[in-house]
């Protein structure tokens, strides 16, 4: 532990990862993961990839809620919370937010589609209920 300055410390080390060496898991949704950086207690961030015409389970979290960003491809989110839908385009330059309880389900289009997303807290990668299945518009591939 490292007193900064009173009243603030830091406890973590600095954390760097690059895309290439991060492993590659399958997400409860079906997509394929790349953790990457974290910082416990605030946050965690990642790389997500559906190929071309892949469809993602429709689920909800339990306990974070996600910040995300489109870096290649293209294709649709759907989103539910509270009474309210909606479905996005999604496409280079996107960025998007999947509240805490908020139902979703995205898929690709004609190429692979990569996002890139922030997680608050950290994702719970020792939890196998953080996402829970839900009733979403499309069918999965997975």
């Amino acid at each position: 532990m490292i007193d900064v300055e009173e009243g603030f410390t830091v406890t973590e080390v600095f954390d760097t990862r690059t895309l290439a060496e991060a492993p590659v898991i399958s997400a409860p949704d079906g997509s394929a993961v790349r953790p990457l950086c974290v910082l416990p207690g605030a946050g965690s961030f990642a790389h997500f990839r559906l190929e071309p015409g892949e469809i993602a389970k429709a689920v909800v979290h339990a306990t974070v809620q996600e910040i995300w960003f489109v870096v290649a491809g293209d294709g649709r989110m759907w989103r539910r919370q509270e009474g309210r839908e909606d479905e996005v385009d999604l496409r280079p330059g996107v960025c998007l937010t999947i509240p805490l309880g908020t139902e979703f389900q995205f898929r690709s289009g004609t190429v692979a589609l990569e996002v890139v997303a922030a997680t608050m807290p950290p994702w719970p990668v020792e939890s196998d209920d953080e996402a829970r299945p839900a009733r979403g518009p499309w069918q999965p591939t997975f």
